[in-house]
Formats: C-alpha cells, sequence, structure tokens
C-alpha cells in the first residue's frame, strides 16, 4: 500500500478514535498537518467506503468473521431428522431413474 493510501487510513483511525464523524475534508486536514502529499481522492474514497459505519466496531470484530456461519449452521443441525430422510428418497429415485434406462434397450458401451 503507498504511504499516501496508509497515511489516509490512519487519518480515518485518528478520527474514529476520537470520536468525530469521518469526512474526506477531515482526512484531508490532518494529511495536511502531517505533511503528507496525498491525492484527494484517497480521503474522499476512504470517507465514502465509512460513510455510517462505526469503525470502533469494526476493528473490535476483526477476528470475529467466524461468527455469521455458525449462527447458520445451525438450523441444519436442528432439522437433522428431516434431512436424514430427504437423501434416502433422493438415492431411490435416482436407482429409479438409472434403471429406465435400462429398460430403454440400450446402454454406454453397447
Amino acid at each position: 500500500m503507498a504511504s499516501a493510501e496508509l497515511a489516509a487510513t490512519y487519518a480515518a483511525l485518528i478520527l474514529a478514535d476520537d470520536g468525530v464523524e469521518i469526512t474526506s475534508d477531515k482526512i484531508s486536514s490532518i494529511l495536511e498537518a502531517a505533511g503528507v502529499d496525498a491525492e484527494p481522492i484517497w480521503a474522499t474514497l476512504l470517507a465514502k467506503a465509512l460513510e455510517g459505519k462505526n469503525v470502533k466496531d469494526l476493528l473490535s470484530n476483526v477476528g470475529a468473521g467466524g461468527g455469521a456461519p455458525v449462527a447458520g449452521g445451525a438450523a441444519p443441525a436442528a432439522a437433522a431428522g428431516g434431512a436424514a430422510e430427504a437423501p434416502a428418497e433422493e438415492k431411490e429415485e435416482e436407482k429409479e431413474e438409472e434403471e429406465s434406462d435400462d429398460d430403454m434397450g440400450f446402454g454406454l458401451f453397447d
């Protein structure tokens, strides 16, 4: 990552730490005060990306990315009784279809 992009990210973190709204103007002013020569597009893009988000929550949940699949995985486990019956029925249907091919009088190696 280029140093200007990294500096813009740090500026956004400074604003979030102070509890100040993250805007492109504020990011640009911090970069200017730090003496970082950055294109204004980075401040604008970063401000739009973080608009309406709580940066502190994003940072505190960095390692918690596996939480959502666990919640989704609980539902299939609860319905395991119904799910166990469905594959058996599917296997029976597949066997019937395979047998119907044999009834036609031709096969793969005939």
